[in-house]
């Protein structure tokens, strides 16, 4: 397949650095480069874990709505 593909100032000085470094061409390195980064597996991402809280008492109180929104907010919530 052809294809244009723009590399970033970085990238591309890297290619050059190691089509240098190995003597290969710009199609050879991108081919390896991405047959090993496209078959590459994945590491694996630890699952999260949720910690529910327990059911003591509340932070805010909840029977007076206005109260509970003052304390969170402070005094000029209005």
């Amino acid at each position: 397949m052809r294809t244009t593909v723009t590399f970033e100032d970085d990238v591309a000085a890297l290619l050059k650095r190691e089509m240098k470094r190995r003597g290969a061409g710009l199609k050879q390195l991108v081919n390896d480069a991405l047959r090993i980064g496209l078959t590459a597996t994945p590491p694996k991402r630890k699952r999260y874990k949720h910690k529910p809280l327990s059911g003591g008492e509340l932070l805010i109180p909840i029977d007076n709505v206005w109260e509970a929104i003052a304390i969170a907010e402070g005094d000029d919530y209005k």
